[in-house]
């Protein structure tokens, strides 16, 4: 039966007009802002008591096991046969255990069941990653719409075997640089500095582990995190003259790599039904072994822990939510809602004129009101989507229409400006807004 891509992005991006992006009230936003937190009345506040938040959400034993015995039981990937692995660590552990293909070349539909599955993900942020990559590094003519979660798939997906109508090897997620995965990430090095972007950094990694807080629950290890976030940022800015930080790599996807771990691979339990990421998990997650200062890492072989438990069933973690985690941290330090870059000599960054770049429909001032930051990254990924792409597929406009049309419909309901066009030539002082290992 063919599945178009349309029918997949409709579980995420469809849905995002209903459910992904509530309409905020100006004066909740200006609070917001004040306090730097989430609304008191979300059972995932980081103001909430531990024990009120205990009561919200509840544990269940039966429904949130997480199973990784039988058809689940961890394999190790052949990568000298072509299995693929990437920069994800949760989409690695998910091929590892039989959750999504072993050789890590997986359909959009198999990648949005299997975290909503297994991580607890709800459909608005599954689906949207899912069709976002599907879209920008794998394969959306397929009769399989789908990508590599590694490096580049020459099998695997329907049209790059029958040619219909793509023009390049789907890079994957491991080719992506820029365009979903990019630097400033918690445990994987700058493109430049470390020659690629999908395999983990033992002093990153270090500096993760060390930051964790102990016996704390995973909203408030997740908070204290900052000043990790904020060094690891200074670090790109001080050692990469290539830093670029992108509008939807940079703003949206690299926090992910902070906020996911905490919100998605902590263990949940009566004790602690909001989650807590104890640092054995976190090693086991992320193919790390050892202890403090001798620790190991074995590319490809992240694992989910025995007797792990997800996130409550009702309590998904969600676009609204992400993004509020998003906002926690760039509240402090209003540069992660910069797009911008280093200009070719380290501590040079500098943020993109948003005003400049939009034509005058956005302000950088004021990303942070209303609906506006969704609003400008989706409009952004719009805009920008025909000029990344040019050259790939054979029919631009048919292979992105899903994609368009499904962004046009979630964005609806948001009373957005109106964003027609970009001056790309705004990115043009940033040498590092080109370097993507796919060539794109």
């Amino acid at each position: 039966m063919k599945l178009l891509l349309s029918s997949i992005i409709s579980i995420g991006l469809l849905t995002l007009q209903a459910t992904a992006f509530p309409r905020m009230d100006p004066k909740l936003l200006q609070e917001l802002l004040k306090r730097g937190t989430e609304p008191k009345e979300c059972p995932f506040s980081h103001g909430n008591t531990h024990e009120l938040t205990k009561r919200q959400i509840g544990f269940d034993p039966v429904a949130q096991r997480v199973s990784t015995h039988g058809q689940y039981a961890w394999k190790a990937p052949n990568l000298a046969a072509g299995d693929k692995r990437g920069p994800c660590p949760g989409l690695n552990a998910l091929a590892n255990h039989g959750y999504l293909p072993h050789n890590g070349i997986a359909p959009a539909t198999a990648i949005i069941q299997a975290v909503n599955q297994v991580y607890g993900m709800a459909l608005d942020l599954g689906g949207f990653l899912a069709a976002y990559g599907t879209v920008f590094d794998g394969d959306p003519l397929s009769l399989t719409p789908g990508y590599s979660i590694g490096g580049p798939a020459s099998t695997g997906l329907g049209s790059i075997v029958s040619g219909l109508g793509i023009t390049r090897t789907p890079p994957g997620l491991s080719g992506s640089h820029n365009n979903y995965e990019a630097d400033t990430s918690a445990t994987r090095g700058d493109l430049y500095l470390v020659g690629n972007n999908d395999l983990l950094q033992i002093p990153f990694f270090q500096e993760y582990y060390d930051a964790l807080l102990v016996n704390t629950p995973a909203p408030h290890q997740y908070s204290a995190l900052f000043p990790f976030r904020q060094a690891r940022f200074n670090y790109s800015v001080e050692t990469n003259p290539y830093f670029f930080f992108p509008q939807f790599a940079g703003v949206l996807v690299a926090p992910a790599g902070f906020a996911f771990p905490p919100a998605l691979m902590s263990n949940r339990s009566a004790q602690y039904p909001e989650g807590y990421l104890d640092k054995e998990t976190f090693k086991s997650f992320f193919a790390v072994t050892g202890e403090p200062g001798n620790f190991k890492y074995q590319p490809g072989y992240e694992r989910i822990p025995d007797n792990w438990y997800k996130r409550a069933i009702g309590h998904e973690y969600s676009i609204p939510t992400f993004l509020f985690d998003v906002l926690q941290f760039a509240l402090k330090d209003p540069r992660l809602l910069s797009v911008g870059g280093n200009t070719g000599t380290t501590n040079s960054f500098t943020g993109v004129d948003i005003t400049a770049l939009t034509k005058g429909v956005f302000n950088g001032a004021t990303l942070a009101q209303g609906n506006n930051l969704q609003c400008f990254i989706f409009q952004l990924i719009q805009a920008e989507a025909p000029g990344v792409l040019t050259g790939v597929y054979e029919d631009l406009t048919k292979a992105l229409k899903p994609l368009t049309d499904s962004i046009g419909g979630a964005l609806a309901g948001l009373g957005c400006p109106q964003l027609a066009e970009l001056d790309r030539s705004q990115y043009e002082k940033f040498p590092g807004w080109k370097k993507n290992p796919s060539g794109l």
